[in-house]
């Protein structure tokens, strides 16, 4: 029974789509955009110039090396109107952030193409879809597309293996084996599979 309420309830959700339907908008930052459509709420083409920054370092005057070496929250602090983009997707449709990707430009000068995307109404600050990225001055775009090649050679053993990454990253695999699948103990995993599960 309460799986069948689950999926009413989830059906019901996808049924109300034209009131979040996704479209495009056209913002300040679309001029010139070659950005792909990914039919995202309330996305708008946005190409920019930014310098590409550790997000912490910026906000909280924390500043390692390298930004990081990758273990950090990159984001873009725009030329334009320095406002801090938080760049938190690379074009890969495998839900991969876009650290790998800018962590080569970290501090330098760049311009970058992509999605702006969020509903004003919802969100106070849209977040970033970062396709396309090059040094201030360059004249040929790199793909953000590092993310799976990199994780791969990582991960050599699991890479071969059947199914998405996230399903065979080892980091996550612990994280699940520590505290369950809603990060909140095992008992509380169990608790919650018997509640939606069992009669």
């Amino acid at each position: 029974m309460k799986r069948l309420v689950l999926a009413t309830a989830l059906a019901l959700i996808a049924a109300s789509g034209p009131a979040f339907a996704a479209g495009e908008e056209e913002g300040p930052f679309a001029k010139g955009s070659q950005a792909k459509n990914w039919n995202l709420l309330g996305q708008e083409k946005a190409r920019f110039e930014a310098k590409v920054v550790d997000v912490l370092c910026e906000v909280a005057g924390d500043c390692p090396e390298n930004c990081g070496d990758g273990r950090r929250q990159l984001g873009l602090l725009r030329a334009a109107d320095g406002v801090l983009v938080l760049a938190n997707k690379n074009t890969q449709p495998a839900f991969t952030g876009a650290n790998l990707d800018l962590l080569p430009y970290c501090n330098q000068e760049v311009e970058v193409d992509g999605l702006l995307v969020g509903l004003s109404d919802y969100t106070p600050a849209k977040m970033y879809q970062v396709q396309l990225i090059r040094r201030k001055g360059e004249t040929e775009w790199s793909k953000t597309n590092r993310w799976t090649k990199e994780w791969a050679a990582a991960n050599p053993g699991a890479a071969k293996a059947k199914g998405p990454w996230f399903r065979k990253d080892p980091r996550i695999n612990a994280l699940i084996e520590r505290d369950g699948y809603l990060g909140l103990g095992l008992e509380k995993d169990e608790a919650f599979k018997k509640y939606l599960f069992e009669e």
